[in-house]
């Protein structure tokens, strides 16, 4: 299944706020959901596969890094929690990072609210107004817009990469600590 995401990612200090305005505006609660995201090694785009107790796909996604919201084209497999096809992926492409996270999932009609707390970075909110590929990214990007402003979503807090992304670079920044901490020994 192809379709537009038009998302933002902000850190969140204050996920119960969030979450009293989401009850407030009648969202629909779809439940908590346990998720470790592994990506795979590409060559273009991101691959990642999504093994949940809610959701389970296989993600295949090209979006450009950069704060406030933006435009994913996306490809989607939903797949069973299949030990099968990740030791096909790994063996074929092999592992570039693992994310883990607790996700508590929302809907407002075609938007979609994830209140997130990652292993190792913190608390986040994500808000994705999804479309078809015809639906116009005007109206989808208004939506993302909006939701950002109701909740107060400073400016500064936005997140312009993935998760994985900020994985990976608290990895190197720990590597450098330790290398830099064995060579002042």
């Amino acid at each position: 299944m192809k379709h537009i995401n038009i998302e933002i990612k902000a850190k969140c200090d204050d996920i119960d706020r969030i979450r009293q305005i989401l009850n407030t505006g009648n969202a629909v609660f779809k439940g908590v959901d346990h998720q470790v995201d592994t990506y795979f090694n590409t060559n273009s785009g991101r691959l990642k596969l999504r093994e949940g107790t809610i959701e389970n796909v296989l993600i295949q996604y090209d979006r450009e890094d950069k704060d406030g919201p933006k435009e994913s084209d996306i490809l989607l497999y939903k797949s069973s929690s299949n030990n099968l096809l990740k030791e096909l992926l790994t063996k074929a492409l092999g592992i570039h990072v693992i994310v883990d996270k607790e996700r508590e999932i929302f809907f407002i009609g075609n938007v979609k609210f994830h209140l997130d707390k990652v292993k190792d970075l913190g608390q986040f909110i994500e808000v994705e107004a999804i479309g078809k590929e015809n639906d116009d990214k005007e109206n989808l990007l208004q939506q993302c817009k909006f939701y950002l402003n109701l909740f107060g979503v400073d400016k500064n807090d936005l997140i312009p990469v993935s998760y994985s992304d900020m994985i990976i670079e608290k990895q190197r920044s720990m590597n450098n600590a330790d290398a830099h901490a064995y060579i002042s020994n």
